[in-house]
């Protein structure tokens, strides 16, 4: 274990101090006496803050914890809403504002698209996703359930001629529904030419593009041109053309692909995705910023019977009408701290551990200061500017902390004001009642809000959690409460001009696996006023920007601001069941799909170090899960316990039933730890069990601290079988 370094009132782990110093400073102006000063400056003033504000979280949630248990049941409304006005809950809604952060970059302000999470502690998921900023639109229909696997279309382990048909067929569709021929379709063109920045097809006949403006450029000689660039809706998309090409081959025109402008924003997530309980695991996950900053991230794994090695990807470039031109290879970049809750000893104050989010805040934007100042041959964001997603707030007053931590730590740094844009994540009961204050407290820096469904539903349960058993849990997505959410995020966002500088988000597509249901489905989040959405894959990404193509959200966004005005007081229906008639059949289902769920993200949070991953549920598909899936799950089961409507030995017995399944699950796995085996000794099953057992008493309901004492307990654990 790494040992400390001390620096005036500062003990620093010597991995991470040895990081900074030796890897991140160099080439930032600032030199280590200033950062570690500015850091403890920042932490003397930030921490006692946090502490405090934590502490209203505990003192409202006692108030309310007495108020459920005078007055069970769904709160009448009124008597509710005063309490809440009483005691702080509501805030007074402040007077009419815009946001006006400047500096955004055109992926922000500009571009609806798709928006991807990944946990920056895995180079290669981190690699993926920084270059899914372009995706192949054949790969993306070919290897998912978008195409049909009937009459003949099965994909096989070769590749099949008839599957790939249908895959052209439905790529020219979608170029004739949204870059038209004046005159038939590019399914019928034989070749494509450039003259004078105007394309032309060969389809027996020369014909024009419908909408000249649409196309922008190509690459290669204008008569056999290897590329085209189009543009609908602010989104590019590139027709790819090579006649030698073995799908190119089969193709008239030659046309071997078609590339979508997909992930135009990513977040690299070191929160909710990322298993990082020590300074060593922080420093991965710091050092794999640092390589996306610095351009020269790399990593290599094996394929087949090959080697691939992954590096971040080129601009893309094009001859158009105004001469070369270039687009970015990859996404924007966002970073997504840790929020409040959670101390580290990787940094130490006076003998006492810290404030994670304050060594975030700090680090990731030392670090990305390499990109303000070109230490890269790559650029990410064009304007200047570093970006900060920050979750897990609690209302006006835990943001106003976070921008006075953003204003603290640009001094440190040397950075402009406001040079840290901060994204907001709308996904606590607090924060979305409140919305227009918090959003009032960073109008000068903000970026982003969205909305996040199941950790807004694991905060609405533990925060009525004495109300009552709530409703089953896929009852929630119909609630008037979560509906009324989705309408406010929205609504606030527009009503503030957030739109106009910045991104209004809407949640995960949970189903990596299931793309024909997300096609069907998730237009709906761009109908709802989002102008970017989370997708769990770079396939999801290229697949989910045809909605964007297919739909504009500007125009949908302008119209919302007429038509949406969302009953606020809806948010405070709380979901309690109030005559709980479920059957035993009903009860066992609902438990045992939650065990199963918080036992197979578990057991791989615990004892494989995964933070995100793709579990199988009950009916083996596969559900992109992270912290946040846990913390609805264990805290709808803990509730039922509280009220009776199981037993702890119904728990336990239910648990011990699940350990099973996913160890059949997981039986392909080399490096799994059966649970099943022993269940006292399953560190694993354990830490499963006690998130439910005393859900309850977690603060907000949160994972976190059950989960990092469990991780590093297994560690421990580890090592010491190593040293026998």
């Amino acid at each position: 274990m790494s040992s400390y370094i001390n620096k005036g009132k500062l003990e620093i782990k010597e991995v991470l101090h040895r990081f900074v110093e030796e890897e991140v400073l160099p080439g930032t102006k600032v030199d280590p006496d200033t950062f570690w000063q500015g850091a403890e400056d920042v932490i003397s003033e930030i921490q006692p803050e946090i502490e405090e504000v934590l502490q209203v979280r505990e003192d409202i949630q006692q108030k309310l914890d007495q108020w459920h248990t005078d007055n069970p049941g769904k709160p009448d409304l009124k008597s509710y809403k005063k309490f809440l006005n009483d005691i702080g809950y509501l805030e007074p809604e402040t007077e009419d504002f815009t946001v006006t952060t400047e500096n955004v970059d055109r992926e922000v302000t500009e571009q609806s698209g798709p928006q991807l999470v990944v946990p920056v502690n895995n180079a290669r998921y981190a690699l993926n996703a920084a270059n899914a900023r372009w995706g192949s639109l054949y790969d993306a229909l070919y290897g998912t359930d978008v195409i049909p696997e009937t009459d003949g279309a099965e994909k096989g382990k070769s590749y099949n001629p008839k599957r790939g048909e249908k895959v052209i067929s439905y790529a020219k569709e979608f170029l004739d529904e949204h870059f038209p021929l004046e005159k038939g379709s590019h399914a019928e063109v034989q070749a494509y030419k450039v003259k004078n920045g105007q394309l032309s097809a060969e389809a027996g006949e020369t014909v024009s593009v419908k909408n000249p403006e649409s196309f922008l450029g190509h690459r290669g000689p204008e008569e056999t041109p290897e590329a085209l660039l189009f543009i609908n809706n602010g989104l590019h998309v590139e027709v790819q053309i090579d006649r030698e090409h073995p799908i190119g081959k089969t193709d008239k025109a030659g046309v071997k692909d078609v590339l979508m402008e997909a992930a135009t924003t990513t977040i690299m997530d070191a929160e909710d995705s990322v298993t990082a309980v020590d300074a060593e695991d922080k420093v991965e996950v710091y050092r794999n910023w640092l390589g996306l900053m610095k351009g020269n991230l790399t990593t290599s794994f094996q394929k087949g019977d090959g080697k691939v090695e992954r590096t971040l990807n080129e601009d893309r470039t094009y001859q158009g009408k105004n001469g070369e031109g270039s687009i970015s290879g990859r996404s924007l970049l966002l970073v997504r701290n840790v929020g409040h809750l959670m101390t580290t000893d990787m940094v130490r104050l006076n003998g006492k551990d810290v404030s994670e989010g304050i060594i975030d805040g700090l680090v990731t934007s030392l670090t990305a200061k390499h990109d303000l100042l070109k230490n890269s041959k790559y650029q990410n964001s064009k304007t200047g500017s570093i970006y900060i997603v920050k979750p897990k707030m609690h209302g006006s007053r835990e943001v106003r902390l976070t921008n006075t931590l953003m204003e603290r730590v640009e001094k440190v740094l040397g950075l402009e004001p406001n040079t840290i844009k901060i994204g907001v994540m709308d996904e606590e009961r607090r924060t979305s009642l409140n919305l227009k204050q918090c959003i009032r407290e960073v109008k000068d820096r903000i970026f982003f809000i969205n909305t996040g469904f199941l950790d807004r539903t694991g905060d609405e349960i533990h925060t009525s959690f004495l109300a009552g058993p709530m409703i089953r849990k896929d009852s929630m997505k119909g609630s008037v409460w979560l509906n009324t959410y989705e309408d406010a995020n929205v609504y606030q966002g527009l009503r503030t001009r957030l739109h106009e500088r910045g991104q209004i988000g809407k949640g995960m597509w949970a189903m990596p696996d299931e793309m024909k249901n997300m096609m069907e489905q998730k237009d709906g989040q761009l109908l709802a006023g989002g102008n970017t959405a989370w997708v769990p894959s770079p396939t999801a990404a290229a697949l989910h920007a045809m909605h964007y193509h297919r739909i504009d959200t500007a125009q949908v966004q302008e119209e919302k601001q007429q038509s949406l005005h969302p009953e606020a007081d809806n948010m405070l229906q709380v979901p309690v069941e109030e005559k709980p008639e479920w059957s035993e059949d009903e009860k066992r289902q609902e438990l045992e799909n939650n065990a199963q769920g918080i036992l197979g993200y578990v057991v791989r949070w615990v004892e494989q170090g995964v933070g995100c991953s793709k579990v199988p549920n009950l009916k083996h598909v596969h559900l992109m899960e992270d912290r946040a899936t846990l913390r609805i799950s264990s805290q709808h089961m803990a509730n039922w316990l509280e009220h009776g409507i199981c037993s702890k030995e119904e728990v336990r017995r239910t648990m011990e039933k699940m350990a099973g399944l996913v160890d059949e699950q997981n039986a392909g796995d080399p490096e799994y730890l059966p649970m099943a085996k022993n269940f006292e000794k399953s560190t694993a099953f354990q830490a499963a069990l006690e998130l439910v057992l005393d859900g309850k008493n977690q603060p907000s309901g949160y994972t976190e601290p059950i989960l990092h004492r469990r991780r590093r307990e297994f560690k421990a654990k580890m090592r010491n079988r190593q040293s026998v």
